[in-house]
């Protein structure tokens, strides 16, 4: 029997209602928890994770906004998709970069063990997080289809939203409601 995966993408306070919070993040949380609590698979989260160094980082240097700094109120999830998080007792990945290996080792070592039938990436930010996860997903796994639900991402920007769909395509993922 083969498996179904959506992962959710750093749905954290500091990305939807914080430091780097956008109107189209906060207008996609509602259907993002209710894609969450329905979804007939394993659900999986990425968190956006970085340390009080972080203004020294190579990240900090070039994006100047402290940000889901582990264990602030902004490194959360978003208060309802950590209730669904709870109540699934989904696996949570954080990553300190944009793309999480730990996520691909795990999804390809599923893939292994029982062949995975597909993978849905929504969150937040479709431009940086969710087309570097699902890149490094299709390279790791390039049979597996991979979809993005445009309805359920938000970019930094709707033009850089668009130019990252437009990406994810390019690359045989698979995009959705766009």
């Amino acid at each position: 029997m083969a498996r179904r995966y959506l992962i959710v993408i750093d749905m954290q306070n500091d990305f939807v209602t914080g430091a780097l919070g956008t109107a189209e993040a906060q207008g996609i949380a509602p259907a993002v928890v209710e894609a969450a609590r329905a979804f007939d698979g394993e659900v999986l989260f990425t968190l956006d994770t970085h340390g009080e160094d972080y203004p020294e980082t190579q990240e900090g240097r070039n994006l100047p906004v402290p940000h889901c700094i582990k264990g602030s109120e902004g490194w959360q999830l978003i208060p309802e998709l950590a209730d669904v998080q709870r109540e699934r007792d989904a696996r949570v990945f954080e990553k300190p970069t944009f793309g999480s290996t730990a996520l691909v080792h795990y999804l390809t070592h599923a893939n292994a063990t029982e062949p995975i039938e597909s993978i849905e990436l929504i969150g937040v930010c479709t431009d940086i997080c969710v087309v570097s996860n699902a890149l490094l997903i299709k390279a790791a796994l390039p049979e597996v289809p991979i979809s993005v639900d445009a309805r359920l991402c938000a970019g930094v920007t709707p033009d850089a939203h668009q130019a990252a769909l437009a990406t994810m395509r390019s690359c045989q993922v698979q995009v959705a409601g766009a």
